[in-house]
């Protein structure tokens, strides 16, 4: 509701305003309807395996570096599952999301231990044999000395039978693609490095684009209902909210930052404009740009 909780009109697309269509008591999503232009069958799915990622022994540090690079691709990332090193657990979810979305992406449990699955699951969902890939066992049987390509490390090398490799110029060991699924290792610089070789083949699409307004000394629940109008405006924009805080003279003070996404760069202008007019209806003093947390 507005300042005074009143029913007050906001600008839509084309500068128009119409009476507010919250109600009490129904509150609408920020994120109903939105993006819809973007199904999961065009986006990508990110699949983090591993039990030290669930047992809380490892913080993931893959989730947002992906999300960023593959929204800048065009294609966006859609949705993220952690799972357990656990073969019947992995081989079902490859095989669910693999399904539904255009990409599958998967972190961790390609290494030379025995709890490293992910390969021979990921050949087992495909229905394929897990077998030594040729270039793979070839490259790394070359770099290490006689001897030194242990069992181990030829698991490594072992991949789903029709596999397309994924460089990794870090630590030699490859990923692999098969189908519309793409194999990485879980270490982050490995992975970062994996990704620049994996992201020449994947399809580019429109980037998503993004503007962010925020303001101190408002609250959320403040301008909830407000921006679900906003939200109706532009259902192809994704908009969302996230508050933030600060300690000062003793005092907590509270802002919000307006985050909206999309590929369209004139609707997230008219949407940030929209924002900042909101904002000042409260008397704060938004500021378009992300908030300089170093201050």
């Amino acid at each position: 509701m507005g300042a005074a909780g009143s029913t007050r009109p906001l600008p839509d697309a084309g500068g128009r305003y119409t009476a507010h269509p919250y109600i009490a008591g129904s509150a609408l999503s920020l994120h109903s309807g939105c993006m819809s232009h973007i199904s999961s069958a065009q986006g990508a799915c990110l699949l983090v395996i591993g039990n030290e990622i669930l047992s809380g022994r490892t913080q993931d540090r893959n989730i947002q570096f992906l999300a960023r690079a593959l929204g800048e691709h065009g294609l966006p990332l859609r949705e993220v599952r952690v799972i357990p090193d656990v073969r019947e657990t992995i081989i079902a979810t490859v095989n669910e999301t693999r399904a539904r979305f255009a990409h599958v992406l998967t972190t961790g449990g390609i290494g030379p231990t025995h709890d490293d699955i992910t390969s021979e699951c990921v050949a087992a969902a495909f229905g394929v044999p897990w077998e030594p890939h040729p270039e793979a066992w070839a490259l790394m049987e070359a770099h290490y000395p006689p001897g030194g390509f242990n069992p181990a490390r030829q698991r490594m090398a072992t991949m789903p039978r029709g596999a397309t490799l994924i460089a990794n110029p870090v630590s030699l060991a490859p990923g692999f693609s098969i189908g519309n699924v793409h194999v990485m290792a879980g270490i982050p610089t490995v992975m970062q490095a994996m990704f620049q070789d994996l992201v020449k083949r994947l399809p580019a699409g429109l980037p998503v684009l993004s503007r962010t307004v925020h303001a101190w000394n408002i609250a959320e629940g403040t301008i909830a209902a407000d921006l679900a109008t906003l939200q109706l405006r532009w259902p192809d924009v994704e908009i969302g909210s996230y508050p933030f805080q600060k300690e000062e003279n003793g005092k907590r003070i509270y802002g919000i930052a307006i985050v909206a996404k999309g590929t369209d760069a004139r609707k997230l202008d008219e949407v940030a404009d929209s924002v900042m007019e909101l904002f000042e209806t409260f008397n704060v003093s938004p500021v378009l740009g992300e908030l300089d947390r170093t201050s």
